[in-house]
């Protein structure tokens, strides 16, 4: 790549750091422009709860598989050895049902993993099994109309129930009779067929604004680049050779602002691409975060029973177990994913719903009261990953392209997603100009 352009990102989120780590490291001038006054965007410290113990915004996982995530973690001096809690997949509820699998190679691991789920009937395994090697043979691909419940009808209904859901709503934050097949298609291939350790859980042992928004920042501050914060761009045009960003001229541009606002600043430049930006449905994601003091999970995380009417929250988190801040325990986070209809229910009558879910699935592991914290709403957590969802394309124009993990690619809306579409972004942004 050529270097010494003055390249601008807009954006200050997951993605947006990412283009901008990437353009440095390039020998890039880059100054960052983000609207909110903390960097990280859906993906961040929001709040400090009791005793100390500071929230997110969100709850997140990373994955084995997530190869870029943990790259540009590295190069920045975020070490993900120290901030991951790193295990093997395990999917399970409190009475223990799911999937748990050993380590190792990804298909024997897999095998293993299934034949000792001995909570389901040897014929529900058989068939897990004869439909992975199909899909495997079909090289994890199926008609883009399919919804997730479409593929798996001929599963079992144990196996649906304990795994496919579960593993849907996580990854694509979208219920399984409204997912994309296809999308779950390639992150069941990466995630549990792609090589040892890339279904691996990797589980953040600190808030999301220390595990890459601070270190990224730090980063790239003693390397030059200028941040400014608490500043949303108003104006992106073309000027003679150049990208005018609120009138200041650069010779690249990385959009990496949500959606909405990208289809804002290039709705004179790029109306088509502007409209596709702009028509995407959202999925709230809400966290009920409670304490029941001296309790603690047998696992930093387990799948939890949802239905649509008195029981909302898919997983559940032990904080305090994984953030080692809470001296008590106790401390742990509900995620209610693809929460539309229990959002319009209202904040009050969703967190007493978890609060009665908990109580009720978690009786043997709560010592006492569950006393609520904080209840998170994060409105437009991700978009909703339907079949046949058209996602704009990443490059605009000449030096300018779009990043986020809404851009066009092969993964739903998650940290992988927004990390690869920001490096991905600086990279074709700058190859596509002139020597300066």
């Amino acid at each position: 790549m050529v270097k010494g352009y003055r390249v601008a990102v807009i954006g200050g989120g997951w993605s947006g750091l990412a283009a901008a780590v990437e353009a440095v490291s390039a020998g890039h001038q880059v100054a960052l422009f983000e609207m909110a006054r903390e960097l990280g965007g859906r993906a961040r410290r929001a709040a400090s709860g009791d005793a100390g113990l500071s929230l997110d915004n969100g709850q997140h996982i990373l994955i084995g598989a997530y190869t870029e995530c943990l790259r540009l973690m590295r190069l920045v001096g975020a070490e993900p050895e120290r901030l991951l809690d790193r295990r093997p997949l395990t999917l399970q509820f409190p009475e223990g049902r799911g999937l748990a699998l050993p380590p190792g190679p990804a298909v024997p691991a897999f095998l293993r993993g299934v034949m000792a789920a001995t909570h389901w009937p040897l014929r529900s395994r058989w068939a897990l099994l004869a439909q992975a090697g199909r899909w495997a043979l079909a090289g994890f691909r199926c008609d883009d109309s399919l919804t997730v419940a479409q593929l798996t009808a001929a599963l079992p209904g144990d196996v649906r129930q304990d795994l496919i859901d579960p593993l849907c709503v996580a990854a694509l934050n979208t219920p399984a009779d409204r997912a994309s097949a296809k999308v779950l298609l390639r992150v069941l291939r990466d995630a549990l067929f792609a090589g040892p350790g890339a279904s691996d859980l990797l589980l953040p042992r600190d808030d999301l604004s220390a595990l890459w928004p601070q270190p990224a920042a730090r980063w790239l501050t003693a390397r030059g680049a200028r941040l400014v914060l608490g500043h949303r761009v108003q104006a992106l045009a073309r000027k003679d050779a150049s990208w005018q960003v609120d009138d200041e001229p650069f010779d690249a541009v990385v959009l990496a602002a949500s959606a909405g606002e990208a289809a804002r600043l290039v709705q004179a430049l790029a109306p088509a691409w502007a409209s596709r930006a702009a028509a995407f449905e959202y999925e709230p994601i809400v966290t009920v975060v409670a304490r029941s003091a001296g309790s603690r999970l047998p696992q930093p995380m387990l799948a939890l029973r949802s239905d649509g009417d008195t029981a909302p929250a898919q997983f559940v988190f032990d904080l305090g177990q994984l953030r080692g801040q809470d001296q008590a325990g106790g401390v742990m986070a509900f995620v209610v994913s693809a929460a539309s209809g229990w959002a319009e229910r209202g904040t009050a009558a969703l967190t007493q719903a978890v609060l009665a879910q908990a109580q009720a699935q978690l009786a043997g592991q709560l010592k006492g009261e569950l006393v609520v914290v904080r209840t998170l709403n994060e409105k437009r957590a991700t978009f909703a990953c339907i079949p046949g969802l058209w996602r704009p394309p990443r490059h605009l124009a000449t030096g300018l392209c779009a990043a986020g993990d809404y851009v066009e690619g092969p993964y739903p809306a998650t940290l992988e997603g927004a990390m690869r579409a920001g490096a991905q972004a600086a990279r074709q942004a700058a190859s596509s100009l002139p020597a300066p």
